[in-house]
């Protein structure tokens, strides 16, 4: 199975802040700063042999799109990362602290870990049915690349609402108001219900929000 497709992207390099405009370095860095312990403190708390010691970094590079996303770096470290295009669009500490939150949420609830068993399950399948049917190597492997995306992507919505809830948690209790962290939806395209999309639409993502806001009094 050619594992390097899926763990390709589950790899980052953790590096040192990187130099910004100082207003949005101070900016980052408070927030950061506020979101980290309480991250850690509910990572050790759900998941005690895990490793919790967030890096939260904003990438040093100019030309990424506009993004968040967490992984690991080499040593097996929670990375979360914002790109300095999405920094330049955020537009309160809320919303930053919403991003950051919902990032690390992922690394709390395994997600990395089951998206890479689904796809390597999906690829498993996928390529042993097309092995039975006689298909060529080549199309072996190509079944199997399909049944990673597939396996990959089967549960990534409901990954996606489950770290926009324990996110919701993680903001208020940094001192941050998630309502307010909600119009970071405002500022990313609405992806729409696609069949296998990686994000659920947001209005089910603000629903989400706001369902936890309300279930748990975090006004």
């Amino acid at each position: 199975m050619r594992h390097w497709m899926i763990l390709s992207a589950l790899a980052l390099t953790a590096c040192a802040l990187p130099p910004v405009r100082d207003a949005a370095r101070v900016h980052f860095s408070e927030v950061a700063a506020r979101v980290e312990p309480i991250a850690e403190a509910q990572c050790r708390d759900e998941r005690p042999s895990a490793n919790c010691d967030f890096l939260i970094r904003i990438d040093p590079s100019h030309h990424t799109p506009a993004n968040a996303y967490q992984g690991l770096d080499r040593q097996g470290r929670p990375v979360v990362t914002v790109t300095r295009g999405l920094l330049k669009n955020i537009r309160t500490d809320d919303e930053l602290a919403f991003v950051l939150a919902h990032e690390a949420a992922h690394h709390i609830r395994g997600h990395l870990d089951l998206q890479h068993q689904h796809a390597e399950q999906g690829a498993a399948h996928l390529g042993a049915a097309v092995s039975r049917l006689g298909g060529s190597q080549a199309e072996i492997e190509n079944a199997q690349a399909l049944g990673a995306i597939v396996g990959g992507r089967s549960y990534s919505k409901a990954f996606e609402l489950e770290a926009d809830a324990l996110g919701t948690v993680i903001t208020h209790l940094a001192g941050y108001s998630p309502r307010l962290g909600l119009a970071f939806f405002e500022q990313v395209p609405d992806p729409g219900d696609q069949f296998l999309g990686s994000h659920p639409a947001n209005p089910d993502r603000i629903r989400t929000v706001e369902y936890t806001i309300s279930a748990l009094g975090l006004e």
